[in-house]
């Protein structure tokens, strides 16, 4: 019996919901035939007036006329008495036949009692007076209102039987539309079956806080305590999907202004040598000399920068495209290791090198192994060893860059895959280091389902290993 009334209420709930969207919209399409009635009145009007212009013009210029006899609906009489009528403004007398522009106009008609509507509309006249030649002209409009009349009842009929299908076709295709709700509303209702039904006053409180909570607020949250069982859970996802956002808005906010420092610091510099060079550098070729490899480096550095900070924002918007291949993890390391060579003179490198196969974007995987390949060369003193090994432990390819640099203090550890994050901000400044690069190989590592491994000690050395999962090897043949 009472899930009976629950669905009766659901049932109302949804009419209800129904009737006021079906009277919008037929409210709507109403003001839409007004609207069009109007303006085909209004056409029809100045359609006819036109049309009265042209004829009684041609009959103008067709020479002498019947005085007192009626052609063709044109009547044409001697002008006698004062001139009647109005006339067109001069602006709007460049739209009439040129004869007859400069006369008076006015329209007449039988307004009496005894005259049913459609004969009354066979009453009207319209009267054109050339003072100049003295002949007063009147046409008779009867026939002309009488058809638009007729194609007036025709639209009004289609449109008094559009207004009463409406009624039927739309509350249908509204209900059909709003199913999925009325049996998410009917299956809310058993949330409060063997319970105390839902206070009024918890629920506008639950609403009162969804709407105070802004972006400049985003650490408000819902009480859980006040709120009864049923609520509970709505209200703890609530809060969980605040904290997500305010901890997304929080990181994005350090993010911007992160950035905006980072390129505050070459553009000032830019700035400094461009001022420098404007002064009295122009003719100092070692000012000269001096700002403009100064201006490279720094442009150097930007586009670096920029073009990492893209990078990042297009794998946040989740729009940077994976060429996925099988390929030999060891091959790649292999290659990595040559590259660093013949760039790097100055350390020692040892490769161990297993033939692993992986599932992945070469490109991507290769740039993050350069960026640890980089930072130990950055951070391992002249003469240090750098080894690169592969290895596959079970289902796991491993790629592990090892170096004797400084290392990694314990307690920035946690945090060195935070972007801008360095160590030692002057260090890494004389590096030419952005604080994104461990951002980019982390964040790759994440997309192939794989993570970053670090170890180090201070003063001892630093290793990186990219996991990823491993496949097994193409077959022969």
């Amino acid at each position: 019996m009472r899930d009976e009334q629950k669905r009766q209420k659901v049932t109302t709930i949804g009419f209800s919901l129904v009737s006021k969207l079906n009277i919008q919209l037929w409210l709507r399409l109403l003001s839409l035939f007004l609207v069009l009635n109007v303006v085909f009145c209004a056409a029809a009007i100045l359609g006819t007036l036109y049309y009265a212009e042209q004829v009684l013009a041609e009959a103008h210029r067709a020479g002498p006329a019947v005085l007192g006899r009626e052609i063709s609906g044109i009547t044409v009489n001697q002008l006698t008495g004062q001139r009647q009528g109005w006339t067109v403004p001069g602006s709007l007398q460049r739209f009439l036949p040129k004869d007859t522009a400069t006369g008076t106009r006015f329209v007449t008609w039988n307004a009496s009692p005894e005259l049913s509507w459609w004969e009354t509309l066979e009453t009207f006249r319209y009267h054109l007076h050339l003072q100049e030649q003295g002949l007063a002209y009147t046409f008779s409009l009867g026939r002309l209102l009488r058809l638009f009349a007729v194609i007036l009842a025709v639209i009004l009929g289609l449109q008094l039987y559009a207004l009463i299908d409406s009624i039927f076709s739309q509350a249908r295709v509204i209900r059909k539309t709003l199913q999925p709700i009325s049996e998410l509303a009917e299956k809310a209702q058993t949330l409060g079956q063997a319970r105390t039904p839902f206070r009024p006053g918890e629920v506008q409180a639950l609403a009162g806080k969804l709407e105070g909570i802004t972006a400049a607020k985003l650490d408000t949250r819902i009480e859980l305590d006040s709120t009864q069982d049923e609520l509970k859970s709505v209200a703890a996802a609530i809060n969980g999907l605040l904290d997500r956002i305010n901890h997304a808005y929080q990181m994005q906010a350090r993010f911007v202004s992160d950035a905006s420092h980072e390129l505050r610091t070459p553009i000032a510099a830019i700035q400094g040598y461009a001022n420098l060079l404007d002064r009295w550098g122009k003719h100092d070729p070692a000012a000269l000399e001096e700002s403009i490899a100064a201006i490279k480096e720094e442009a150097a550095n930007m586009k670096e920068l920029v073009e990492q900070l893209l990078f990042l924002a297009r794998g946040d918007n989740d729009t940077m495209p994976l060429q996925i291949e099988k390929f030999d993890l060891g091959q790649m390391g292999a290659a990595v290791i040559r590259e660093a060579q013949m760039l790097d003179e100055g350390h020692d490198y040892e490769s161990a090198l297993e033939s692993v196969w992986v599932e992945a974007d070469q490109g991507l995987i290769k740039q993050a192994v350069r960026i640890l390949m980089d930072n130990a060369v950055k951070y391992t003193p002249a003469g240090g060893k750098i080894q690169l090994a592969v290895a596959q432990h079970g289902q796991q390819a491993k790629m592990i860059v090892q170096d004797e640099g400084i290392g990694i203090p314990a307690e920035a550890l946690p945090r060195i895959f935070d972007r801008f994050f360095r160590t030692d901000e002057s260090r890494a400044r004389a590096t030419g280091g952005t604080g994104l690069g461990l951002s980019i190989a982390h964040w790759i590592a994440n997309r192939h389902g794989g993570h970053i491994e670090v170890v180090s000690r201070e003063n001892v050395g630093t290793r990186f290993t990219i996991v990823l999962p491993a496949v097994p090897p193409p077959a022969e043949g």
